[in-house]
């Protein structure tokens, strides 16, 4: 008859490794707290980007060959604004606040006399922990609602994306399930001098 097994040898193996998100162990910063930490890192900095990824290109699209550059302007605790401008178009702001269950992007659009856009402060919270690199907002019912109201039927399905990597890398990305894959990513080696306000702040 066999030998019983040992204790050592009645172990569970080790599990693999794995590059799924994990909570935070208890007196560690969640992944939100993370995030947002590295972004507020940058505040004051501007920095250029490139569109990396239009999947599929659409024809006349406002970014092409335009300058694009991101703007860390405002950080208070629990909330940073990033302006986004493309060439003189200085509409867009990315308002991320801290949730108590994680992270709140919003779209700030304002036309070029400081109103709001039809749309203005869409977006979505985050519904998983995600990591301190990337975060993901899937789209709320708000902005769902405001979509089909403005007939911008195909963003109902939209989940946006960042990732940050401190002196690397910044990216800004929206997706949807039926292939649409829009990338910006900025150089965050490389600051630049602060653009202007964008349209209707100070």
């Amino acid at each position: 008859m066999a030998a019983a097994p040992s204790s050592a040898d009645a172990q569970s193996p080790e599990p693999a490794a794995s590059d799924a998100p994990r909570k935070a162990a208890p007196g560690s910063p969640a992944p939100a707290d993370e995030f947002l930490s590295r972004l507020a890192g940058l505040c004051g900095q501007a920095f250029e980007g490139r569109v990396v990824a239009d999947e599929p290109a659409a024809p006349g699209s406002a970014f092409a060959g335009k300058r694009l550059v991101m703007h860390v302007r405002r950080c208070t605790a629990g909330e940073v604004r990033i302006p986004f401008h493309v060439g003189e178009d200085r509409s867009r702001t990315w308002v991320l606040t801290r949730t108590p269950d994680g992270l709140r992007l919003k779209h700030d659009h304002r036309h070029e006399d400081g109103t709001s856009d039809a749309t203005t402060m869409y977006g979505g919270d985050t519904a998983a922990a995600g990591t301190a690199v990337r975060q993901e907002f899937p789209v709320d019912a708000d902005s769902v609602a405001a979509f089909r109201r403005e007939g911008l039927t195909a963003s109902v399905t939209n989940v946006w994306a960042m990732e940050v990597e401190p002196g690397k890398r910044f990216l800004y990305e929206l997706s949807r399930p039926g292939g649409r894959l829009f990338q910006v990513e900025f150089d965050l080696s490389k600051p630049l001098a602060p653009p202007p306000a964008p349209w209707g702040h100070d």
